[in-house]
């Protein structure tokens, strides 16, 4: 990393009068790059912090949720990185394999070709020329967030190494017997051809048909009901509860399956509730999971009944008819042979659909390479119970353990030809043998290699350590892991997190591949309603970028940030951020235009003003709150906390009270210049992390140093001045009270009003300028009429109102309001009162009731004072 050799500056140089961060965003970020900021040193002997990127899809661009995510690890690793760690911020990108041959597929489509055309080979060549010409394009635009990511460092879950990596920990689980291959019930995407796994099935409410269906015939007969006809050409039993009477003299009897000459047996297993139904159930071993498990218990046969596609292959009427079609013909055949007992349409139920296409999923026996997930998940669960890795916020721990402690064992082939190839090879006389990257693969007559990939998921469950060189013990892997952190969202906390807790632990020697995972919520519209294209509310960040700026976007998104919580999110709140932004521009051009500087010390407590001392024992006790939320990782809470001290405090407190002190010249001037440099340099560095193009334009133009990226984070120094901030906080206290007085008697804002402040004996004497000046009261004149008098904090206040309300109109209005007040308290008083009320109502009523007396009493209260005030006849 570029070393800081940053120098004070000799003056400060204008600024535009103007922020256009289109001019300065990309130019900045790519100096940034350029120097080499965000390359981290495995030499180096700085503590490391490592975080790895959540890796998007080659085939993506970004998205909200991708700047969601990505300005909250950069402000994270901005941080560290000024705080002196040798940080990292590990970027890559996932092969996406069933979207990435999807992506392909359509454009051979085009050309009138499929990849069988072009032949294995051929084909995974076109995906790596795709890659390389048009995938990747999300890199780039994470330039435009503004992510401070090692470039040097980018990884690709297909590339050489990552590869190596994944054929290391296939062999060495093959070999602990936790990889096998079996025929087992999976998730089949008739669209995609290929299984996939039970988290990456999306079920929704579909409106289907419920049919109960009669087999049998007359005593030995059974009504069982589903929503899927077409799979009783597989069935081959009928299940019932052991001890449901009603069906026991039939079990181990046989019955007639209509449609077929075959007959089917009665078997009694638990797994049967004999309340849902008819408490029959039928039973499709190769179909349905659950009905898998039956037929392995009872050691039923296993009929397929559809293709790849969901195509009937049974012999018969029904084959070659598409799965939907089938169960129309299936369900009229079975109305004409006197089988229906009741039909029920619409039928709305669950239904799983695959996550890349949409299509209905379809349960299909297959044979597949599974892992046996039991130890790898038990030692994952105990890496959380034993506080070796911590989960924020802590309440997500529950869903990790009751995924962990529940999981099944995972498929992981899928039916694919872009991805890693499942290294394996069977030989022509049955031999099974798996290859590591250091081993010769068979070769001769009869030899081929399994034709499946690996589930995505299995190489990005490697990233924490694979990225940094393992297998290798490269001097990476040594400084970086295992990583400080991950943060993430809790929608894929079974998808990624999961898989990468079992194999760091596994791969590296129980060493779990980071020591807190921080989980944030999912990005959603104002309404708090779920972004989609379909809904018409999607929002391409790109665009708020385009119109508002990389900081405006950045900022709206950490200010929702709240620990494991949705995030709402829209337009308005982008612009608002535009207009902090805005605010930070020009109250730090106008600070630079009146004086303010870095140069020299500080100067003594002693010499400063009252202001000088409150802001700058606020701004300690800012560092000290900001730093305390990014250790809790609240980082909504430490963005508020930046905004109000910014706007609130500095911009529209101490610039303003500044300004007279400017205005008047000499050495008190000075003083406040020096303190105002201070402050902004300061305010600058603790926003950066989250605001980072408009900070360094301001702060590199303020100090005349190099960047803020290798800026020392600041520190609280311990100053602190009660006394200042009760004085300031009294001053406060007094221009916001005759404002609101102000704003209730019908002022209009900045109207000038004859005022006399009788301050003496309080520390605010020596702020009746700036009192005035905030206020715009004028001198007391000869007509001065005394119609208003406010005291507060210790002082008074008196206000001339004559000529400045029409005090019958605002008398009237104020009458008007006091007794609808009035009238309100009344009836609150009347229902509390009402013993019969209060016994019968419910507690909320009550207490909404006892809200309405408070509030009215309340405004009585106000009303009354603000009715005394007003000028008397």
């Amino acid at each position: 990393m570029t070393e800081n050799t940053q120098q004070q500056p000799a003056s400060n140089p204008e600024l535009p009068t103007q922020y256009a961060p289109a001019e300065v965003e990309g130019k900045l970020y790519e100096r940034w790059v350029d120097r080499g900021y965000f390359e981290a040193d495995e030499k180096s002997e700085k503590p490391p912090y490592t975080i790895v990127i959540p890796p998007p899809n080659v085939t993506g661009s970004l998205h909200l949720g991708h700047a969601f995510e990505h300005t909250l690890i950069d402000a994270v690793t901005r941080r560290k990185r000024m705080q002196g760690y040798e940080t990292l911020w590990q970027p890559g990108m996932d092969h996406a394999g069933i979207a990435t041959q999807n992506v392909v597929e359509r454009e051979l489509g085009k050309e009138g070709k499929s990849r069988h055309d072009l032949g294995r080979e051929a084909f995974v060549e076109r995906v790596w020329q795709w890659k390389n010409e048009s995938g990747g394009q999300i890199s780039g635009q994470m330039k435009r967030l503004g992510d401070g990511v090692a470039w040097s460092r980018e990884r690709f879950t297909m590339d050489e190494g990552l590869s190596k990596a994944v054929q290391t920990i296939f062999k060495k689980l093959y070999d602990d017997e936790l990889i096998y291959r079996a025929e087992r019930i999976i998730n089949w995407c008739p669209r995609c051809l290929t299984a996939i796994s039970d988290i990456e099935v999306e079920y929704q409410e579909d409106d289907g048909e419920l049919v109960s269906l009669k087999y049998g015939d007359g005593e030995d007969s059974v009504v069982v009901a589903t929503t899927r006809a077409e799979t009783m050409l597989g069935d081959t039993a009928v299940a019932v509860h052991p001890d449901d009477e009603r069906y026991a003299h039939l079990v181990g009897r046989r019955i007639r399956l209509p449609l077929t000459d075959r007959t089917i047996p009665v078997v009694a297993d638990s797994h049967v509730d004999p309340e849902f139904g008819t408490g029959a159930v039928k039973v499709t071993p190769a179909h349905d999971p659950n009905d898998f498990e039956i037929g392995q218990r009872h050691n039923l046969p296993n009929i397929t009944v559809m293709d790849e596609r969901a195509v009937i292959t049974v012999p018969g009427p029904f084959e070659g008819l598409d799965r939907m079609e089938a169960r129309s013909a299936i369900v009229a055949a079975l109305r004409a042979d006197g089988r229906i007992v009741a039909e029920k349409r619409p039928y709305p139920h669950s239904v799983g659909h695959c996550s890349r296409c949409k299509t209905t999923i379809e349960p299909r026996l297959s044979l597949q390479w599974w892992v046996k997930v039991g130890p790898l998940a038990k030692a994952a669960g105990d890496a959380v119970r034993d506080g070796r890795v911590a989960i924020h916020p802590k309440e997500m721990e529950s869903r990790y353990f009751a995924w962990v402690d529940n999981l099944h064992d995972w498929c992981i082939s899928r039916q694919l030809w872009w991805g890693h190839r499942i290294p394996v090879w069977y030989g022509p006389n049955g031999e099974t043998v798996c290859v590591g990257p250091d081993d010769e693969a068979p070769t001769g007559e009869g030899w081929r290699q399994d034709s499946d990939v690996l589930d995505t998921w299995f190489s990005s469950g490697l990233w924490p350590f694979s990225t940094l060189g393992w297998p290798e013990q490269t001097p990476s892997l040594e400084k970086f892991y295992p990583n400080s952190i991950l943060i993430t969202g809790y929608d894929i906390l079974f998808f990624w997190v999961a898989r990468m807790m079992m194999f760091g632990l596994y791969a590296m020697d129980g060493t779990p591949p980071f020591h807190t995972i921080v989980l944030h919520g999912m990005v959603r519209d104002q309404f708090g309603k779920k972004m989609s294209k379909s809904f018409g509310n999607a929002v391409n960040p790109l665009d708020w970028m385009d119109e508002y700026g990389s900081d405006a976007v950045r900022f709206t998104l950490a200010r929702g940030a709240n620990p494991g919580i949705d995030v709402p999110i829209g337009e308005d709140w982008v612009q608002a951020s535009r207009n902090f932004a805005n605010k930070i521009w020009n109250a730090t051009r106008f600070a630079l235009m009146n004086g303010a500087t870095v140069e020299g010390p500080l100067p003594d407590a002693a010499d400063m003003s009252a202001a000088d001392r409150w802001i700058l024992s606020r701004l300690n006790a800012v560092v000290a709150e900001v730093d305390a939320f990014y250790e809790d990782y609240q980082f909504a809470k430490l963005s508020d906390s930046l905004f109000h001290f910014a706007w609130d405090e500095v911009f529209d407190w101490y610039v303003e009270l500044s300004k007279t002190t400017f205005f008047e010249g000499g050495a008190q001037a000075r003083v406040s210049g020096r303190v105002l440099g201070e402050v902004l340099d300061v305010m600058l560095r603790l926003l950066h992390p989250v605001v980072p193009f408009v900070t360094e334009t301001l702060w590199t133009t303020l100090t005349g140093k190099e960047s803020l990226v290798i800026a020392d984070w600041p520190a609280d120094s311990g100053f602190r001045d009660p006394e200042a901030e009760r004085e300031i906080g009294d001053l406060q206290q007094v221009v916001t009270e005759v404002r609101r007085f102000g704003a209730e008697q019908g002022l209009k804002k900045g109207q000038k009003v004859p005022a006399r402040l009788e301050l003496s004996g309080t520390a605010l004497a020596a702020h009746e300028a700036a009192i005035r000046r905030l206020l715009r009261l004028q001198p007391e004149g000869e007509s001065f009429q005394a119609t208003a008098t406010l005291p507060v904090a210790g002082a008074r206040v008196v206000l001339d109102l004559s000529g400045v309300i029409d005090v019958e109109a605002e008398r009237k209005r104020l009458t008007k309001d006091l007794g609808a007040a009035e009238s309100e308290k009344a009836q609150a008083e009347a229902k509390l009162g009402n013993e019969a009320f209060l016994a019968k109502a419910p507690d909320q009523v009550v207490e909404k009731i006892r809200g309405r007396l408070a509030k009215a009493e309340a405004d009585i209260e106000r009303i009354t004072a603000q009715v005394a005030a007003l000028p008397q006849d």
